[in-house]
């Protein structure tokens, strides 16, 4: 009888398993039928320069999870953020949209440095993203994206009203208090004394992925690190001080905290993988702009975060989606961060017009389709003086950015300087350190690529400062 019973128990076991199994494969069909999303995690990492990370070359910061990361995505050697600092960054990639729309140039007032040293009145500079613009986060709800922020928001006092159902440490602060608890965070609680901001973002991040692992979700990660102020592990930072040993282009607490990003990285990827849901997840890594020169050297790029030339908007970018990209590889072509809500929204078939500046970069990430050769534009109305004039490479020694603009397209950049006219050419596939000007070499290429600039600007109404300041010193 005993034998019976246990045949009995197994024979409605095993039932009840074919009948989860053929469910199962009836919603597995229903969803891919009906489309299924794709999640969607954007790791933004804060002042983290092109040559800070050790799959773009970086020989002292240490970055394994980065680097494995990279080998299974496609990394872009020429990508660009939208901007030279973090706040216009950040509203360019959120929105689509570049600074002219939005009117975010800087970080407070455009009236940086001293008022003698300012030969023009600069525009105003917005510091709050109106809420007219739809951010990511807004366009993908309607799919039925769950979207969280964790980490720098910067923009405004609540990203809530922006799209996003939950938020955790983000206002309108630039940057943290302290990298260690207490934080004095309105929008994030205390941990325990010593707790660091780092790994705190990352729990939370891997609590949101794992609450909403079964349903589509948008998690934008904008970590504060590696901004300033410099604030690593003891432990790291005792032992980059004995790799660095006094070299000027490096620093101990820096490199501490680029290695405890990449550590936090890694451990949200390991989420992804135990949860199952790697392979149905776009990951992007990149940052909101050019590392800091006065910390970090950007070589051979020339400068740093604040300035428009390529140390201050070049930048590390990787993408990984596995069900998407088949083909993993390096790709050279420009892109911008501009590119990334088109893209997201053209991987969720999203065909809205949302009157974006960038452009969907799937068909070359999913089909290795080649983007057709266009311009790049950035337009900074504003003054932003110098911190290490020898470190920051700019054209003075008082300012990292005068108010301009800039255009790249192909291998050439032209620099557009108002105070005094001054137009900068460099061919960056053989001068990637702008140090020949070609501008008088190539007279036909520099009316061609400035002509192509007024016309954006026109396009896009962009405001050129033209009142004279007068408390400016020529002398």
């Amino acid at each position: 009888m005993k034998v019976r019973s246990n045949l009995f128990r197994l024979s409605i076991l095993l039932v009840l398993v074919i009948v989860w199994a053929m469910v199962s494969c009836q919603n597995d069909k229903k969803k891919a039928e009906e489309g299924s999303k794709p999640n969607i995690l954007f790791i933004l990492v804060d002042d983290l320069g092109w040559a800070d990370v050790g799959f773009m070359g970086n020989p002292v910061y240490e970055t394994p999870n980065l680097d494995k990361f990279s080998m299974e995505s496609v990394v872009f050697s020429n990508a660009y953020a939208p901007a030279a600092n973090c706040a216009p960054s950040r509203a360019c990639i959120l929105t689509g949209k570049n600074t002219p729309r939005h009117g975010i140039y800087t970080v407070g007032s455009s009236e940086r440095g001293k008022s003698e040293n300012r030969k023009l009145v600069p525009t105003v500079n917005n510091e709050t993203l109106a809420e007219r613009f739809v951010t990511i986060a807004e366009a993908l709800k309607p799919h039925g994206y769950t979207t969280g922020t964790i980490g720098k928001w910067h923009l405004s006092d609540e990203p809530l009203t922006q799209g996003f159902d939950i938020n955790i440490a983000g206002s309108h602060a630039g940057h943290p208090k302290s990298y260690f608890s207490p934080y004095k965070n309105k929008a994030l609680k205390d941990g325990e004394q010593g707790e660091y901001l780092t790994d705190r973002l990352t729990n939370e991040a891997i609590d949101f992925i794992s609450t909403n692992k079964n349903k589509p979700f948008f998690l934008y990660l904008p970590y504060f690190t590696v901004h300033t102020p410099l604030q690593g592990k003891k432990d790291l930072t005792e032992k980059y001080k004995t790799i660095i040993k006094g070299d000027e282009r490096f620093n101990a607490k820096f490199g501490a905290m680029v290695e405890n990003m990449d550590t936090n990285v890694g451990k949200i990827l390991n989420t992804l993988q135990m949860l199952n849901i790697a392979e149905s997840t776009i990951v992007i890594l990149m940052s909101d702009n050019g590392g800091l020169a006065s910390v970090s050297s950007q070589f051979p790029l020339r400068g740093g975060k604040g300035s428009y030339y390529e140390g201050g908007i070049r930048v590390p970018l990787a993408i990984r989606w596995p069900e998407g990209i088949k083909h993993i590889r390096k790709e050279e072509v420009p892109v911008t961060g501009l590119d990334i809500f088109p893209t997201l929204m053209d991987a969720i078939q999203d065909g809205q017009d949302y009157n974006l500046d960038g452009n969907s970069i799937l068909p070359l990430l999913t089909n290795d389709k080649p983007l057709e050769e266009r311009a790049l534009f950035w337009h900074f109305p504003i003054y932003l003086e110098a911190s290490n004039s020898k470190k920051e490479e700019a054209r003075d020694a008082l300012f990292r950015t005068r108010p301009g603009s800039v255009i790249r397209k192909g291998k050439w950049k032209l620099h557009e300087y108002f105070e005094d006219g001054c137009l900068e050419l460099y061919d960056l596939d053989i001068d990637i350190k702008e140090q020949n000007d070609l501008s008088q070499d190539y007279p036909k290429i520099v009316e061609e690529l400035y002509t192509e600039l007024q016309a954006w600007r026109i396009k896009t109404n962009a405001p050129i400062p033209k009142t004279l300041n007068p408390d400016y010193k020529p002398n």
